[in-house]
C-alpha cells in the first residue's frame, strides 16, 4: 500500500475590503441576489454571482422546495442559466456568498458537493480554470483559482 498525500491551495483575504475592485463589484451583485432567495425550510441563503468572457453576469440564487430534491443550489442555479443562454462563452469568475437568518455566517462558506460537480463540468467544457471567491456573510473571503482546489478528485468524463 501506498499513501499520498493531496492538497488544496486556497487564498485568503481578510475582509471584503482587500478584493480587487472587479471582484468587489462582482460579490456585491452576489450578495443582492443572495437576498432574494427562495428559503423558507433551511433559511440559508445563497446568491452566486458569473462573470463571463463576454463581460456578462449571470446571477442565480439558492430556490427551496416542500419536496427537498426538487430545490436547486445557486451556483447551479447561475450557471446552468449561463450553459443555457449563452452557449459556448467561458466562464472567467464566480462570486458566492451565503447567510442564515439563524445565526451570522463570518467564516467563507464554499459549495457543496453537488455544485462543485457542476463546476468542474463547466471547467472541463471550457478547457480552462474557473476563479471561485467565496463568503459568508461577513469576515474573510477564500479564493480558489480553480474548482480543482475545492474537488481534487474530480468525476469526469474521461472515466465514461
Amino acid at each position: 500500500m501506498k499513501e499520498i498525500e493531496i492538497k488544496s491551495v486556497l487564498q485568503v483575504y481578510d475582509s471584503f475590503d482587500d478584493l480587487s475592485k472587479d471582484v468587489q463589484d462582482l460579490m456585491k451583485q452576489s450578495i443582492m441576489i443572495r437576498d432574494k432567495a427562495y428559503a423558507p425550510y433551511s433559511q440559508f441563503l445563497v446568491g452566486a454571482a458569473i462573470l463571463l468572457e463576454n463581460g456578462e453576469v449571470v446571477l442565480g440564487n439558492n430556490q427551496e422546495n416542500a419536496s427537498y430534491p426538487s430545490g436547486l443550489c445557486a451556483e447551479r442555479t447561475a450557471i446552468y442559466h449561463a450553459g443555457a443562454n449563452y452557449p459556448g462563452v467561458s466562464i472567467k469568475m464566480m462570486a458566492l456568498t451565503a447567510k442564515s437568518l439563524k445565526h451570522k455566517l463570518e467564516s467563507p462558506i464554499p459549495p457543496c458537493g453537488a455544485c462543485r460537480q457542476a463546476i468542474a463540468e463547466y471547467e472541463q467544457k471550457q478547457d480552462a480554470p474557473i476563479e471561485i471567491y467565496f463568503m459568508g456573510e461577513t469576515g474573510k473571503v477564500a479564493k480558489s483559482s480553480s474548482l480543482s482546489n475545492l474537488l481534487p478528485l474530480i468525476f469526469d468524463n474521461s472515466y465514461l
